[in-house]
C-alpha cells in the first residue's frame, strides 16, 4: 500500500465560475487537498485570495508583495502541520489514512468511537449511581483523570480525542511518562490514574468497540507500599500528649475514636445514635453500612471509643453522635497535632483506620477475616492491604510457639 503524503492547495470557484473581464479581482476560497495512495479529502483553508495573484502550478500566491508572502506562510504552515500528523500517526500506529490525517490536523477525532467520548459515558452512568452504591469522592477522581487525558492529547498528540482503536503500546507508555515526569506524580498516584483508565478500556471491549488489549505489555513499576499504621510508641504519644487547644483535643479525639473502631471519616461523620446497638450481655457495637462501599459492617465498641462518644453527647444535632468539621480542617489539625505531639510524620485521618487493622487487632491476634469484617471490606485482599504485621506481633507468635515446641522434639 502507498502510504506517501500529498498536500495541494487550489481555489475553488462557486459553480466553475470562471474569471471575467468585467470580474478580474474576484475572490475566491483556498481549498486544501490530502492525497494518500488513491484517497483523497478536502478541507477548507479559511484563506481567500484574488485569482489574478494565484499560481495553479505552485499553489501558492505569486509576488512578493506583503499580501502574498503572508499567504504563503500560511499555507506552508498549514502543509508543515498536515505532515507532521502524518508523520505522528504512522509512527504510531504503523498506518494512515486520510481522514486520520485530516481530522488530527482539523483537531476532532475520527468518526469512530473515542477514548474520552467513552470515558464520559463511563462517568455519566457513575454520577446517577452516586448515592446508591458509589461515592461523590470517587467521582472527583473521574473528573481528574477526564483533564488530564484532555491534556495529554493536547500536548502529545495535538488531538481534542482519540479513537480507542488507536490505542496501542506506545500510547501507555507516552501517558505513563507525562504522568512520572512532566506532572510530577508519585507511583502510587500514577498507578491509581492507569487503574482507572483500564476500566474504560474493559469497558470497550465489553462493548466489542475493540477487539484486544491495546497495552499488552505494559507493566508499571512496582510501589513499596508504605506502612501507614501508627506505631504503639506514636499511638502512645499521641494519646497522653496534653493540647491545650480544644479544636485540636476534638481532632485527636476523633482520630481515636477511628483508631479503635475503624470507621473512616465519611462513617463517622455521618454515625447516629441509632446506629450504636446494645446486645443482650450489655456490649455496645456499632452496626450500620460503609458510605463508600454500602457494605454492612458490625464493630464492637471498646473503652476508649465509649468514652470518646459520652464525653461529646449532645452537642451534635440530628441524632449525630459527633459535631461535624470538614475532612480538609481535620487533616490540617493533624499535622499541627502530630508536631505538638513529637511524632514526626505526616499525619492524615485514615491512618487511623490502618492503625485499627495493624496495631489494634492483627497485632493483637484477631483474625484477619474478622478485621476484614469490621472494616467493611468486601474482599480480605483489600484488608491486607492495612493490616501490616510488626515486629511484636511475629515476636509473640514466635513466643508461643517455642513454648509449643518446647517438649514435642529433643535435640
Amino acid at each position: 500500500m502507498n502510504n506517501e503524503l500529498k498536500v495541494s492547495f487550489y481555489l475553488k470557484r462557486e459553480g466553475n465560475k470562471e474569471r471575467t473581464e468585467t470580474n478580474p479581482d474576484a475572490v475566491f476560497p483556498i481549498i486544501g487537498k490530502i492525497i494518500i495512495g488513491n484517497s483523497i479529502a478536502q478541507f477548507g483553508s479559511k484563506l481567500k485570495i484574488e485569482e489574478r495573484l494565484w499560481s495553479v502550478k505552485s499553489g501558492r500566491a505569486m509576488g512578493k508583495s506583503r499580501a502574498a508572502v503572508e499567504l504563503n506562510r500560511e499555507i506552508n504552515k498549514i502543509n508543515l502541520s498536515i505532515h507532521t500528523h502524518y508523520k505522528d500517526i504512522l509512527k504510531r500506529t504503523g498506518k494512515v489514512t486520510v481522514i486520520e490525517v485530516k481530522n488530527a490536523f482539523q483537531g476532532i477525532a475520527t468518526a469512530q468511537k473515542t477514548l474520552l467520548v467513552l470515558f464520559g459515558e463511563m462517568m455519566e452512568d457513575f454520577k446517577g449511581r452516586i448515592g446508591i452504591d458509589r461515592a461523590q469522592s470517587t467521582y472527583k477522581q473521574y473528573e481528574v483523570l477526564y483533564k488530564q487525558l484532555k491534556q495529554f492529547l493536547r500536548e502529545e498528540y495535538h488531538v481534542e480525542d482519540i479513537p480507542l482503536t488507536e490505542l496501542d503500546l506506545p500510547f501507555i507508555e507516552a501517558l505513563n511518562f507525562f504522568f512520572r515526569v512532566k506532572r510530577k506524580m508519585k507511583p502510587r498516584t500514577v498507578k491509581a490514574r492507569i487503574v482507572l483508565l483500564n476500566k474504560v478500556i474493559r469497558l470497550a471491549l465489553h462493548r466489542r468497540i475493540i477487539t484486544r488489549p491495546p497495552f499488552d505489555g505494559f507493566e508499571l513499576e512496582k510501589t513499596e507500599l508504605k506502612n501507614k499504621s501508627l506505631t504503639n510508641d506514636e499511638l502512645d504519644l499521641l494519646m497522653k500528649t496534653p493540647l491545650k487547644s480544644g479544636t485540636q483535643r476534638f481532632i485527636r479525639d476523633m482520630f481515636l475514636f477511628s483508631t479503635f473502631t475503624g470507621l473512616a471519616y465519611a462513617d463517622v461523620h455521618k454515625l447516629s445514635w441509632k446506629d450504636i446497638i446494645t446486645e443482650d450481655d450489655g456490649s455496645l457495637w456499632i452496626s450500620a453500612n460503609r458510605q463508600k462501599s454500602h457494605t454492612e459492617f458490625n464493630v464492637k465498641l471498646l473503652n476508649i471509643p465509649i468514652r470518646i462518644m459520652e464525653y461529646y453527647k449532645g452537642l451534635a444535632p440530628d441524632g449525630k453522635v459527633f459535631p461535624h468539621m470538614s475532612l480538609g480542617q481535620v487533616n490540617v489539625g493533624l499535622k499541627r497535632i502530630a508536631r505538638n505531639c513529637g511524632i514526626n510524620r505526616v499525619l492524615s485521618y485514615h491512618m487511623a483506620r490502618y492503625t485499627f487493622a495493624s496495631q489494634i487487632c492483627l497485632s493483637q491476634g484477631v483474625p484477619i477475616e474478622s478485621v476484614s469484617r469490621m472494616l467493611g471490606h468486601k474482599h480480605i485482599e483489600t484488608t491486607q492491604r492495612y493490616a501490616r504485621l510488626n515486629n511484636e506481633k511475629i515476636g509473640n507468635d514466635m513466643q508461643q510457639l517455642s513454648a509449643r515446641l518446647a517438649t514435642k522434639f529433643n535435640f
